[in-house]
């Protein structure tokens, strides 16, 4: 059993900030990412859209596709309307073997809101998270049939953000919604990165490694700062730059014989953290702790 590590290009092209990433481009994202020794990357707006393009753009960098984001709107779509919605990335992603869409519900998020708090985030009582789990499930029974797993990615600002709605949602779904783990987003949630990962080992599916700024992540709290102005503010870092405890999570991972992508996904203003700085230190960081819990890498795209 082996683990591959991939990022995402978000450090050096935000697509939800673009001004901060301004002076960065995709090309140097995915050149820097591979030299640094990271094997995949997960799908990046700027990307070439079509499969073709795209296959051909990451194998000229000799990166596999590790997954990407699908923004969601099962809670306010029918499941047909869903499933037609996100059928040609579905069909993209099979095409180029990703293991997973990573998906996450968009249609009332206040993430890329920067003039809305954080805090201000849409929350749906136990019943209702229930209710959109039980419907998620056909959406995700509809992926799955096609031959993608299907990872759901809780997140800041989302009506899955806190430790509460992650248990809501896998209790009210069925097998095929798995998990899309974020540790950054767990803490930051006010979660227990280790408890949830206890927990729910059986349905995460997909990892992704980011840290916090605690003291950031308060302020941001404490502030009714927006998601966007927590990410220019620093509130996230890469693995071993912040306080979570990585060699935990990857001795729960070698305990739950994991065999899937470690995804760094760090973003932050590029002026106070150079992406290649940071991604190298953050892949160097998942080495140590990978080999000191066992887990071999597979360094092959």
């Amino acid at each position: 059993m082996s683990v591959k590590i991939g990022i995402s290009p978000i450090a050096w092209q935000n697509d939800d900030l673009p001004d901060i990433t301004a002076a960065y481009t995709m090309e140097q994202a995915l050149k820097e990412a591979r030299e640094i020794g990271y094997t995949g990357v997960e799908r990046g707006q700027r990307m070439p859209h079509d499969t073709d393009g795209l296959r051909a753009y990451l194998e000229a960098n000799d990166l596999a596709l590790c997954g990407g984001w699908c923004s969601g709107n099962t809670l306010v779509n029918s499941v047909a309307e869903e499933c037609a919605a996100i059928g040609q990335q579905v069909d993209q992603f099979v095409a180029l073997k990703a293991p997973c869409i990573v998906y996450a519900e968009c249609s009332n998020t206040v993430q890329g809101m920067q003039g809305v708090p954080v805090n201000n985030r849409p929350k749906l009582s136990r019943d209702e998270v229930l209710a959109y789990a039980a419907k998620l499930t056909e959406v995700a029974k509809w992926v799955t049939g096609q031959g993608m797993p299907f990872a759901y990615h809780h997140h800041m600002g989302s009506i899955i953000e806190s430790e509460e709605d992650v248990n809501w949602l896998m209790e009210g779904s069925g097998l095929e919604v798995q998990l899309c783990f974020d540790t950054g987003h767990m803490l930051f949630g006010g979660g227990d990165v280790m408890r949830v990962m206890n927990r729910w080992a059986d349905r995460i599916h997909h990892v992704h490694f980011k840290d916090i700024r605690p003291e950031i992540v308060r302020d941001v709290r404490d502030n009714d700062r927006s998601f966007l102005d927590a990410v220019i503010a620093g509130a996230f870092t890469v693995p071993g730059d912040g306080c979570i405890d990585f060699q935990a999570v990857a001795d729960k991972l070698k305990a739950m014989d994991y065999a899937g992508w470690i995804v760094v996904e760090a973003e932050q203003d590029p002026a106070k953290a150079p992406p290649y700085e940071y991604s190298k230190m953050g892949y160097e960081h998942i080495l140590t702790v990978c080999d000191r819990a066992g887990l071999k890498i597979d360094n092959r795209a």
